[in-house]
């Protein structure tokens, strides 16, 4: 354990002490219908999501030291969602044009209503070649729980697009050793505190304002 503490990098150390960490830690899954105005409530509280997520069964993360909700349905991440502004009025709800995916489904849903599967073609299903020997042991390596890029830039294109909305400007403005050097750190990390720490120490003061 202490070999493994040694070889992290002192910001790794700082990120997994770090309260966003914590609050990553801190939820837990639970499936709820989105309503037809794209709306779920989550502990009393209401929150717009998606629009394209109206009428569909999701997974909602909340935590215990969250105020916003991320939403997850299948491969793809929504959020965050603060909660919504004011309540519904009496006997009115919002209604939304139906989205493509929407669309979509009623095509496919149409189409298998048409097509009939032989109940014989469900009875086989493929087996293992091979069972695991009692001495073999399947590992799985640590997922990083950072979904919704709360602690990272998905990319470092991501996070120039970030620092320009920041600084109020296109980075192309910047000196070129500002560039190279801004280059330099993101090809080395991607987490949001380095960066924004170099954005605050060596760019702001002489950009922003």
């Amino acid at each position: 354990m202490e070999d493994w503490l040694q070889q992290l990098p002192p910001e790794g150390l700082r990120d997994m002490c770090s309260w966003e960490r914590l609050c990553t830690f801190a939820r837990e899954p639970e499936r709820r219908k989105v309503g037809i105005d794209a709306r779920v409530s989550v502990a009393g509280v209401r929150y717009d999501v998606d629009p394209d997520l109206a009428g569909e069964t999701v997974i909602v993360w909340f935590g215990l030291y969250d105020d916003q909700l991320y939403v997850e349905q299948g491969e793809r991440r929504y959020g965050p969602y603060a909660p919504s502004a004011g309540p519904i009025p009496l006997h009115r709800y919002r209604r939304f044009k139906k989205t493509r995916s929407e669309q979509q489904a009623d095509r496919i849903e149409g189409l298998a209503a048409q097509v009939s599967l032989p109940r014989a073609a469900l009875s086989d299903y493929p087996t293992l070649s091979a069972p695991l020997s009692p001495g073999e042991l399947v590992s799985q390596p640590f997922a990083d729980p950072d979904p919704f890029h709360e602690l990272t830039f998905p990319s470092a294109l991501e996070a120039k697009r970030a620092i320009a909305d920041h600084l109020g400007l296109p980075l192309a403005k910047l000196s070129p050793a500002q560039l190279d050097a801004l280059n330099a750190l993101l090809r080395m990390t991607l987490a949001k505190p380095t960066v924004w720490e170099h954005v605050r120490q060596h760019l702001e003061p002489l950009y922003r304002g």
